[in-house]
C-alpha cells in the first residue's frame, strides 16, 4: 500500500467513528507516514460529522449514522477537507452495547474514496469492543491495498 501512494503521489486522509483513531495511529506507526498521510478527524459525535466533515443532517435522519450512505459521504468529505487523494471512512457499532436486531453489535461500514470514485462495504465483526475495532482497523488496510493494487499494479 505505502509503495503504491508513494509511487503515485497519492495522499490520504481518514474520517474515523468507531474505531476512535485507531486507523491513524497504525499509519503515523509506520516511519515515514507523513510523506503520504496528511491527517484524520475522529467524528464521534453526529454534530462533529455534520460541523467537521460536512455530513448531510438528512442523511443522519434518513439513513443513521451506522449506513452505507454515511460512510459514503465521511471517506468523500474527509478526502476534501485535507485536499487528499484517498479518503477512508469507519461508522459502526463496536459494542457492547448499541446494538439492534437491525443493526447489531459489530456492524460496520467501511468507506473508501479515491479520485472520484467511491466504495463502500458493510462487514459484521464479532468479539469484545477492543476485537471489532481492530478488526475493523485491519480491514480498513487490507481493503485499501488491495483498491489501490487494482487500480494502480
Amino acid at each position: 500500500m505505502i509503495s503504491i501512494l508513494l509511487r503515485n503521489n497519492l495522499t490520504m486522509a481518514i474520517a474515523e467513528s468507531c474505531t476512535g483513531g485507531l486507523i491513524a495511529h497504525k499509519i503515523t506507526n509506520i516511519p515515514g507516514a507523513s510523506r503520504y498521510f496528511l491527517g484524520g478527524v475522529v467524528a464521534y459525535s453526529n454534530e462533529a460529522k455534520i460541523k467537521i466533515l460536512g455530513v448531510s443532517s438528512n442523511t443522519l435522519r434518513v439513513h443513521g449514522v451506522v449506513s452505507e450512505e454515511c460512510a459514503r459521504e465521511m471517506a468523500i468529505r474527509v478526502a476534501r477537507l485535507f485536499n487528499a487523494s484517498v479518503g477512508i471512512s469507519t461508522t459502526g457499532i463496536a459494542g457492547p452495547s448499541g446494538g439492534t436486531k437491525e443493526k447489531p453489535v459489530g456492524l460496520v461500514y467501511i468507506g473508501y474514496y479515491l479520485e472520484g470514485e467511491s466504495i463502500v462495504q458493510r462487514h459484521l465483526f464479532n468479539g469484545t469492543r477492543e476485537e471489532i475495532k481492530n478488526k475493523i482497523a485491519s480491514k480498513a488496510l487490507e481493503t485499501l491495498d488491495e483498491i489501490l493494487r487494482r487500480k494502480y499494479g
